[in-house]
């Protein structure tokens, strides 16, 4: 799984962040991590004119999972620890919903599967 992680001009993208950052959307996607090609991680100050402006930290993560469309969530929080957990939080609950239900529709199909083979006149 590979991770990016982009940042704003008002938030400081140095290797630390990075490091953090990736660490905290390994574990939490761990469970799932083998259905994930790549996570984009995008960090913002949407009040960045303030220096303490309430939840004014974002955080998106989207998530590409094998066959399907990507998926991406948001959080803002008055830190970017708290963004990044709570978007990572949301992420692993979506990916685990998703996940499920595709199981769930796919183990009650009642049509029959399609043959490999189409015989063609």
């Amino acid at each position: 799984m590979q991770i990016q992680i982009h940042t704003d001009h008002n938030i400081e993208g140095h290797e630390a962040l990075a490091d953090q950052v990736s660490g905290v959307v390994k574990d939490a996607l761990s469970g799932v991590s083998d259905r994930i090609t790549s996570v984009d991680v995008h960090l913002s100050n949407q009040n960045s004119e303030q220096e303490d402006g309430n939840d004014s930290m974002r955080c998106v993560i989207e998530a590409h999972l094998e066959g399907l469309q990507p998926i991406a969530v948001t959080d803002q929080s008055a830190t970017l620890d708290q963004a990044v957990d709570g978007a990572a939080d949301k992420l692993t609950h979506l990916i685990e919903s998703t996940l499920g239900r595709r199981s769930h529709q796919a183990s009650h199909r009642t049509d029959p599967p399609l043959s490999s083979s189409v015989n063609r006149q």
